[in-house]
């Protein structure tokens, strides 16, 4: 399979990435598009996804940019900064997650989100040529 890329709305904040070859990014790619209210826990958007995902190489710290999928809330999350429970310069989420895909660009542009905005995950235009 190709590479697949997404593109995710919030409010006026769009931005493409690309999901991994993972169980995790299957369910999610096969799922969409998906449509949910933004939750914030310190630098981070999550919003449920209606997905029962089993644990996938979960990750307890995860990089800038990381999309990762919180198996305890069905949730969808993007890391762009510092969460209540970092220490340092790390991203820690609430709990291990399993990573399936990383932000194209810069991951901050999310800052400006807010809890209760609208996300819409859709599947990007592929350019052949």
């Amino acid at each position: 399979m190709g590479e697949r890329t997404i593109r995710i709305t919030a409010g006026e904040v769009a931005a493409t990435a690309t999901l991994d070859a993972s169980k995790t990014a299957d369910a999610i790619w096969n799922a969409l598009p998906i449509e949910a209210k933004a939750s914030t826990w310190g630098d981070e958007i999550y919003f449920d996804v209606g997905l029962a995902i089993a644990a996938e190489s979960p990750k307890e710290v995860v990089a800038l940019g990381d999309l990762g999928y919180w198996p305890p809330g069905s949730a969808f999350c993007i890391f762009f900064g510092r969460t209540p429970v970092s220490t340092g310069n790390e991203i820690r989420p609430a709990s291990a997650v399993n990573v399936f895909g990383r932000v194209a660009g810069d991951p901050t542009v999310f800052k400006t989100v807010r809890s209760g905005i609208k996300v819409k995950l859709e599947r990007a235009e592929t350019r052949k040529g």
